[in-house]
């Protein structure tokens, strides 16, 4: 059974649902599925028994909100953070039985009363149809939200926690990326590729077409045609030392069969909303399995991409009077970096590699 079955199963119940919520719903003047708002819904999605009219639920809620405007869409994210917290009475209860009688029990109990209704809120909307991709959406928009809104920063907290069980390793599916595949998909890997940007439809076939170039990215099932993390992999001789090369518009091609080295040049990420939930690991480590599989005599896997940040990062530490990362010595030859051009000329280049490669190594490992 495929993800189309399951969709059309939850759509069909969403429709039962709403038309037992039609016949139970008490009327109001001026028509109360206009006067009910979206955080009414959400207590009664909380507070509901019946999948039906759970799934029903959870389908308006997701309908109403994504039509708010941002006024409105800040005021519910406001109402999930202050209104959907843990209960406090029931939690200060547990935390009173556990001070009597410190049992296995009474942690379990203080475990889940601290749990925020937010999380069983997200839970519920998920049944929904679309409810996934829906609440990956949501998070975006709380993410831009957030930048002047600390308050927020709980709301996010319980996405990122769900978010990393839902889109955990056993149920993400890797597909590889080549120029057979849909053109929606293929669409979405030239929008999102944020390390070196795919100019046209030939600059992307050079990437993903020729035998010694490859993508790989993972997908997962509730979101259909979506790519969620891709990486670009150049299949090559020797390691190799810059990205000119391996993106030229004119290059000789290689036989796969001749490769020694697997060189990933760029990975990106597709989905804003799933910001903080780790992908990029496991999909590196997957891909080394894949094409070690079907290419044994590659011996060498390495990455070729900026280190984002890395050049501030250093110039902050020499600017500081005392450096845990950078010692004297490597200061006093970092000084080289301020001359213009300084990677043109070895006098200048090569006293700099030793101490810029321990620089990079704190920061990778510990900035």
């Amino acid at each position: 059974m495929n993800g189309s079955f399951f969709g059309d199963m939850l759509q069909t119940i969403a429709e039962r649902g709403r038309a037992l919520l039609d016949r139970t719903r008490p009327a109001r003047a001026g028509g109360a599925r206009q006067s009910d708002t979206l955080v009414e819904l959400c207590e009664a999605l909380l507070t509901g028994r019946g999948e039906a009219s759970g799934v029903a639920l959870a389908r308006e809620i997701l309908a109403t909100y994504a039509a708010l405007t941002i006024g409105p869409r800040i005021a519910f994210f406001e109402a999930l953070a202050s209104r959907f917290g843990p209960d406090r009475v029931r939690l200060q209860a547990a935390i009173g039985r556990w001070e009597k009688e410190a049992t296995e029990e009474t942690i379990a109990e203080i475990h889940h009363a601290a749990e925020p209704r937010r999380q069983e809120l997200f839970r519920r909307l998920n049944l929904g149809p679309g409810g996934t991709a829906a609440l990956v959406r949501m998070r975006e928009q709380l993410i831009d939200a957030m930048d002047h809104r600390d308050d927020l920063r709980v709301v996010d907290s319980d996405f990122v926690h769900l978010f990393s069980s839902w889109f955990n390793r056993g149920f993400l599916v890797l597909r590889r990326i080549d120029w057979s595949t849909p053109a929606n998909i293929l669409e979405k890997i030239i929008k999102h590729e944020a390390v070196h940007k795919i100019r046209s439809w030939d600059d992307l076939r050079r990437r993903i077409d020729p035998p010694d170039r490859c993508c790989y990215a993972f997908f997962h099932p509730a979101l259909v045609d979506e790519p969620l993390i891709f990486v670009e992999v150049a299949l090559t001789r020797e390691i190799a030392d810059s990205i000119a090369p391996i993106l030229a518009a004119q290059r000789e091609g290689l036989d796969p069969d001749k490769a020694t080295t697997a060189v990933f040049y760029s990975i990106s990420n597709c989905q804003r909303g799933l910001a903080g939930v780790t992908f990029g690991h496991f999909l590196i480590k997957q891909v080394v399995e894949e094409i070690s599989r079907d290419m044994p005599r590659l011996s060498r896997f390495v990455t070729l991409s900026p280190a984002p940040n890395f050049a501030e990062w250093l110039r902050r530490e020499r600017g500081v009077d005392k450096s845990i990362a950078l010692t004297s010595e490597d200061r006093a030859l970092l000084e080289n970096l301020d001359v213009e051009g300084w990677w043109q000329h070895p006098d200048f280049r090569e006293p700099v590699r030793e101490p810029l490669m321990r620089a990079a190594a704190y920061y990778f490992l510990r900035a």
